[in-house]
């Protein structure tokens, strides 16, 4: 796993000092991080070893990536700010046997929410397009594709119904098809799908109840929405 920075306040304040330079020198970077060199010396080693620093001749600058990830920070409070999570969500429709919508859905078997039932989806990778990384994951996840359609941004976060606490925020591209081929993948390492009615989805007590505003707002043509919900922190 890539080292991130940000546990430091010292290898923090040497981002935050080249975020707004070309470069720096040695004694300039010590001096903002109120070190003494031996202690800036291990600093500055880590952030060049693992990329974020590069060494040139006698200064010092934000590598590419560097530069990705310190253009993060909030420079008033001199910390990395976490972000919103981008995810793609799946509404896959059919018409049942009786004629009634049919919906598939997704049962996490993989922490967080682990048994919890949702839509079909996944995260964005880098570089994707919202619809390049739609199909892939319908693909991998269900073996099935489907011309999808960009419907509804749908921003959540999930609170610890106790404390208040933020356990999740995530920013949803939601996708639509009415119509697919191929065989469903039943269950695989993740997790299992299954067709069923919006009623049935609703018996279940692990379920995702944003889901229950999938359907509506796609139907009403909503394209934003935001919504919070709680659960108890052990669900999580």
């Amino acid at each position: 796993m890539s080292y991130e920075p940000e546990a430091h306040k010292i290898q923090v304040a040497i981002l935050r000092k080249l975020l707004f330079v070309e470069s720096a020198g040695f004694a300039e970077l010590q001096k903002e991080a109120d070190v003494s060199s031996d202690h800036f010396n291990f600093h500055i080693k880590r952030l060049i070893e693992e990329g974020y620093v590069e060494k040139r001749d006698a200064s010092y600058a934000l590598s590419r990536k560097g530069k990705e990830y310190a253009n993060r920070m909030d420079t008033d409070e001199n910390e990395i700010e976490k972000q919103p999570k981008i995810s793609i969500a799946i509404t896959l429709e059919r018409k049942g046997v009786n004629g009634e919508r049919e919906f598939l859905f997704q049962q996490r078997k993989k922490n967080p929410y682990y048994d919890f039932w949702g839509r079909v989806g996944g995260k964005m990778r880098w570089g994707e397009t919202v619809l390049e990384a739609g199909k892939r994951e319908l693909l991998e996840e269900t073996g099935l594709q489907a011309e999808l359609v960009y419907k509804l941004l749908y921003h959540k976060r999930d609170f610890d119904k106790k404390t208040g606490k933020l356990l999740e925020d995530k920013i949803f591209l939601c996708l639509y098809a009415d119509s697919y081929n191929g065989k469903l993948i039943e269950s695989f390492e993740g997790g299992c799908n299954k067709w069923m009615t919006h009623e049935e989805f609703q018996t279940y007590e692990k379920r995702f109840k944003s889901v229950d505003d999938f359907r509506d707002l796609m139907d009403e043509g909503v394209t934003f929405a935001e919504r919070e919900f709680y659960y108890d922190e052990s669900e999580y």
